[in-house]
């Protein structure tokens, strides 16, 4: 069998910025840094973002495995099944892409860096690995290999759980039973053992219910359809989002959907409807500054900067209060924990290295998150902390994420079937009839 080249992998900055230990995700083949990356990275360090948190850490890594050794050196990476790595000085290419594509950029050193490589080394397969779709398409016209960092990636996102399932019924009394016992065992409908805390909706030619698999008794039972601080839910999936979110055996759970199905607003009423069982409700989600308008460069303190941010959350937090009279108890209930921050709105740059004890913690647009950004905030939670993930895999606003690769769907996919963990898609929009118009005719 002739021999596969062995190949060496040139990582652009948006990699690193993305997972600061993508250097030992590439097994036994060899890692080449272009110095254009090591300054970007520098330009980095600063700041409280994850991204800041990546470019600190990926230089305490270089630091480290490199000791008194040359970085221009090929240096072993720690394992015996892994590579090397090296960082490569050479900007210089004899097909030069800052002439090619008519300006200079960094993005055409890293160009350059790899043409020089993939040169010098015939006997390898020189890739560039970047998270840049831009970047991938010009270094393909200069006839250089790029892939995408897999690392984290969904293979297949349409495969990913909806957290129910549909189910005919022959037995017409199974029905009958789930309206009159606390439940039945699963064994009784199901041939095997279903994913813990999944929903079903059960059907047969007469009757209907709703219910789920309850991993604390092994049993399927009734799902009651009930509203939560004056919101009613308006199909059966939005029926099983309430019933996670106040459950209180669910620690964790994730509530995806297209625009205007109601994952926010339906958390917020849950975490209203269960505040009794919290000290605190949070609720948070990333900045993601549209059209390069960072939020350095819009007037005010950091509450006027953060506010057009957050707008969407009050938005939904007014929808609620707008379902009771102005001086009923529930809707001063809702101003109260306003003024005493019971119920605290915050961007999630703010929640990085603290610790939240007996928190509802709701984190909205999550599909903007990276994996290690969930896994950084799921790891705060202390003892009697829920958190919620809403958000719309499909609707992705942070450069080099995608419906594969986002924190959302990363979660969905690796966190399931455990008894502290739930989720829930809902399909149908239910803004209005106007929203449901554009979502299904434009």
């Amino acid at each position: 069998m002739p021999r596969t080249k062995k190949k060496t992998f040139v990582l652009d900055t948006s990699v690193i910025l993305y997972d600061h230990d993508a250097l030992y995700s590439f097994q036994e083949h060899d890692v080449a840094i272009p110095i254009t990356v090591l300054e970007e990275v520098d330009q980095f360090k600063k700041g409280n973002d994850i991204i800041n948190m990546h470019a600190r850490e990926f230089s305490r890594i270089l630091d480290r495995l490199s000791g008194h050794n040359m970085l221009q050196n090929w240096i072993s990476l720690n394992g015996s099944s892994r590579g090397k790595f090296r960082v490569i000085m050479d900007t210089e290419s004899e097909l030069d892409a800052n002439k090619v594509f008519g300006s200079r950029k960094n993005d055409h050193d890293i160009l350059n860096t790899a043409l020089v490589l993939a040169k010098k080394e015939p006997s390898r397969n020189v890739v560039l690995v970047t998270k840049d779709i831009n970047l991938r398409v010009k270094a393909r016209a200069l006839n250089l290999q790029a892939e995408d960092y897999e690392t984290g990636k969904i293979k297949n996102v349409e495969s990913l759980s909806k957290g129910k399932t549909e189910l005919i019924i022959n037995d017409n009394s199974i029905i009958d039973r789930l309206y009159s016992e606390t439940g039945i065992p699963y064994r009784e409908i199901l041939d095997e053992r279903p994913a813990c805390n999944h929903y079903y909706i059960l059907k047969n030619d007469s009757n209907s219910a709703l219910a789920f698999f309850n991993p604390q008794t092994e049993q399927i039972e009734r799902v009651m359809k009930s509203g939560a601080y004056g919101i009613k839910p308006r199909n059966a999936e939005q029926t099983f989002a309430l019933h996670a979110l106040m459950n209180n055996d669910v620690k964790l759970l994730t509530i995806s959907g297209v625009a205007g199905t109601g994952k926010t607003l339906l958390a917020l009423a849950g975490a209203l409807e269960s505040r009794r069982f919290y000290h605190q409700i949070y609720m948070a989600r990333p900045i993601v500054p549209l059209s390069n308008r960072d939020i350095g460069y819009l007037p005010g303190d950091i509450k006027s900067k953060i506010n057009p941010y957050m707008q969407p959350l009050w938005d939904n937090l007014d929808f609620i209060k707008s379902q009771f009279t102005a001086k009923s108890k529930d809707y001063l209930k809702i101003e109260e924990m306003i003024e005493n921050e019971k119920l605290f709105v915050t961007p999630l740059a703010y929640i990085r290295g603290r610790s939240l004890s007996n928190i509802f913690f709701i984190v909205d647009e999550a599909q903007n998150l990276t994996p290690h950004e969930v896994k950084t905030i799921i790891t705060r939670a202390g003892e009697s902390t829920k958190i919620v993930f809403t958000g719309d895999i499909y609707q992705i606003d942070t450069p080099y994420l995608d419906a594969q690769s986002n924190g959302l769907s990363y979660l969905i996919d690796r966190i399931s079937n455990h008894p502290l963990y739930a989720h829930i898609h809902l399909e149908r929009g239910e803004r209005s009839e106007l929203a449901n118009l554009a979502s299904d005719m434009l």
